[in-house]
């Protein structure tokens, strides 16, 4: 990965109220730690840092920092994170990170295809990613914007894993190899549609359940009338044998 410059400034404006009136003015409150010094808060300008990131493959940045007033005369640093705003989009907060040249560094790198899936171009099966990011390790000037995969030659069922990419020179892909990345998944069957289709919903289930509930309890008083009329019919003829007796 190129290092781009930046230029920083010192920050001693911290409480929220300052940090509005930082960014009304054109300027982006940041933050920079790493092991070689004491974590510094820093500002940049707003269109230097918002230039760089619309220019750039993902938000993986490796700046030369030069911090105004600084006794160091340039600072190696990666831009670890981002704040937008979430309506507008805008930045609001940056951290770098300080790294050295000799030292590996460990980040999340974006994955992309390129080429369209034989499983999908003549099978009509679709591209799944199942992994958005990568999580690779190298020197600072080894580091990639992003990992691209070729599928061309992918067809349905198949996958590419982890440990299929080949990684760039000086670059090591860590996780599990036999992680899945992405694939190309079978077009549904049609007789699987229909089925989905022609199946009935819950709710019919139910109310067919409870028509059936309900007739069986209409039928019991029916019965029960039945039994009661014959005992009706009974009474006369009981009446009847007492008197002649």
């Amino acid at each position: 990965m190129k290092s781009v410059p930046l230029k920083a400034f010192p920050r001693s404006l911290v409480q929220r109220g300052a940090v509005k009136k930082l960014r009304a003015s054109g300027r982006v409150p940041a933050t920079i730690y790493g092991r070689q010094a004491k974590p510094q808060n820093l500002e940049v300008v707003y269109d230097d840092i918002s230039d760089l990131l619309h220019h750039s493959v993902s938000e993986n940045l490796l700046v030369d920092l030069t911090v105004d007033s600084d006794a160091r005369a340039k600072r190696l640093a990666l831009l670890q994170e981002v704040q937008h705003h979430p309506l507008s989009g805008k930045v609001l907060h940056v951290d770098f990170h300080e790294v050295a040249e000799n030292e590996k560094v460990t980040i999340s790198v974006p994955v992309e295809t390129v080429g369209e899936a034989v499983g999908v171009k003549t099978g009509g099966g679709s591209l799944t990613h199942v992994l958005l990011k990568l999580r690779v390790r190298s020197l600072p000037k080894d580091l990639p914007e992003q990992i691209t995969i070729d599928v061309t030659a992918l067809e349905i069922g198949k996958s590419v894993h982890i440990g299929d990419i080949a990684a760039p020179a000086g670059v090591e892909i860590l996780g599990d190899k036999h992680l899945t990345v992405v694939a190309v998944a079978a077009p549904r069957a049609e007789e699987e549609v229909a089925a989905t289709a022609a199946a009935p919903a819950a709710g019919d289930v139910e109310m067919t359940k409870e028509k059936k509930e309900e007739g069986a309890e209409g039928a019991a008083p029916a019965k029960d009338a039945k039994a009661g009329d014959k005992k009706a019919e009974a009474k006369p003829e009981a009446k009847a044998e007492a008197k002649k007796k």
